[in-house]
């Protein structure tokens, strides 16, 4: 067993852990409700950590989790038609609910 994973977001670690069961490697959580012991236990020992079973699928896990990850980089923030400005990171304007098609076309 090797830890490929470490976060203090326990919904980014689920995340990874759906990721790596989705392409069939074999792995698990721990620390996953350990936040309680923050103050008491180290900050960093209480993150949720997914590690895989099998060392031999360290470089394909880890391959997989650096590519997910960098796809989540936030886009520029967009002006909507109606003139409301919206964070990079939504496609719909939550004023209007006009989508942003310009994203796909760049």
């Amino acid at each position: 067993m090797k830890k490929v994973y470490s976060s203090d977001n326990v919904i980014q670690a689920g995340h990874v852990l759906s990721l790596l069961q989705a392409s069939n490697i074999a792995c698990h959580a721990r620390n996953m409700s350990l936040a309680g012991g923050i103050g008491d236990l180290p900050m960093t020992e209480c993150w949720p950590e997914i590690w895989i079973n099998d060392e031999r699928d360290y470089k394909l896990a880890t391959d997989l989790i650096n590519h997910a990850l960098s796809l989540r980089k936030a886009a520029a923030d967009w002006r909507c038609q109606c003139g409301e400005l919206i964070e990079g990171q939504f496609e719909t304007c939550w004023a209007c609910g006009k989508e942003y098609i310009d994203r796909c076309q760049t």
